[in-house]
């Protein structure tokens, strides 16, 4: 199977998603690179000229939707199709917003791998290019907070019900949902980190 120009680049920082993405897509015969998150991804993109970008948007460091918008702005990578994979950005609006950074698909977790590869394929093969984003910075920044706002409120709910569940359960099922509580508690601080960063950019826009 040929690729027209260069390598898929898979950036998810699960290890076990990353895993999966890159034994179905060699599997089938596609050159693959990785990235853990998405200020590695820019590196690799400029250096590699991938054909199609698949990202995760929730990452540490610069997430999916900072990547695609960087991507788009690149001349170097702005025509590069970009695949958005997510568990937890899949309200309407959210697949809008994506879809207004350039990318060509939203495909929610977890994965039907039939269904994905059929979807690289026809990328591929059709030789679909990014879209034109009609998004400027301060639209971005503004419609990305929006998007970080609404998962934190989620955030909170869900850390609320784990805590007030944790009181009641018996103690051989408690650590399955402590464990859910660190990762929630651990989301939550990435969101929160990227409101910051986020808050000080809009900020600037308006001095």
């Amino acid at each position: 199977m040929t690729i027209p120009y260069g390598p898929i680049l898979v950036v998810e920082d699960n290890p076990n998603v990353l895993e999966l993405l890159e034994v179905t897509l060699r599997f089938k015969g596609y050159p693959v690179v990785s990235a853990r998150n998405g200020q590695e991804a820019l590196q690799i993109a400029g250096r590699e000229h991938p054909a199609l970008v698949i990202t995760d948007i929730l990452m540490p460091k610069l997430d999916g939707y900072s990547l695609a918008h960087a991507l788009h702005k690149d001349p170097r990578t702005s025509n590069v199709p970009i695949i958005f994979i997510s568990a937890t950005y899949t309200t309407p609006d959210d697949k809008k917003f994506a879809l207004s950074l350039g990318a060509v698909r939203f495909i929610e977790k977890p994965i039907d791998t039939e269904d994905f590869l059929l979807t690289v394929a026809e990328i591929l093969t059709q030789g679909v290019a990014a879209k034109n984003s009609a998004v400027d910075e301060q639209s971005f920044y503004s419609g990305y907070r929006v998007r970080l706002e609404a998962k934190l409120r989620h955030k909170n709910t869900q850390i609320g019900r784990i805590e007030r569940l944790l009181q009641t359960l018996p103690a051989e099922q408690k650590p399955a949902f402590e464990a859910l509580l660190i990762n929630a508690v651990n989301d939550k601080g990435e969101i929160q980190a990227e409101l910051n960063e986020l808050t000080k950019i809009l900020d600037e826009f308006k001095e």
